[in-house]
């Protein structure tokens, strides 16, 4: 006797996926109707943001401003935030001959405390 899972497939990828299945496990979409006991609304947040999935990090605005105000030119802030790409270019171009330094002085005031990137 074996246990066959039944199956079905993802209207949008066409990827198989379980029967009961609400959302496709290879392309992340709605692909049923939530059937719900209650009444309310069920939302779902389904939100994939970035390349390594949900991962978003934490920074502190005020270490962020004092980087940027002190080694803004060498790309410090951009390093703290984790954007190594970005923190090359600052280094190599003086922090985008000091426009982009200033810019980024603004915008870190402008931020909350604690922001995520």
């Amino acid at each position: 006797m074996t246990d066959e899972v039944k199956t079905k497939f993802c209207k949008y990828c066409g990827e198989k996926i379980p029967e009961d299945a609400v959302i496709c496990t290879k392309c992340g979409r709605q692909v049923e109707e939530i059937k719900s006991s209650k009444s309310e609304n069920v939302i779902i947040n389904n939100n994939v943001n970035g390349f390594y999935g949900n991962s978003r990090k934490q920074c502190d605005k005020w270490v962020s401003f004092l980087l940027c105000f002190f080694l803004g030119g060498l790309g410090a802030h951009k390093f703290y935030e984790g954007k190594v790409g970005l923190g090359v270019l600052y280094f190599l171009t003086a922090g985008l001959c000091g426009v982009g330094w200033f810019i980024d002085i603004i915008s870190i005031l402008f931020k909350p405390n604690p922001y995520y990137v």
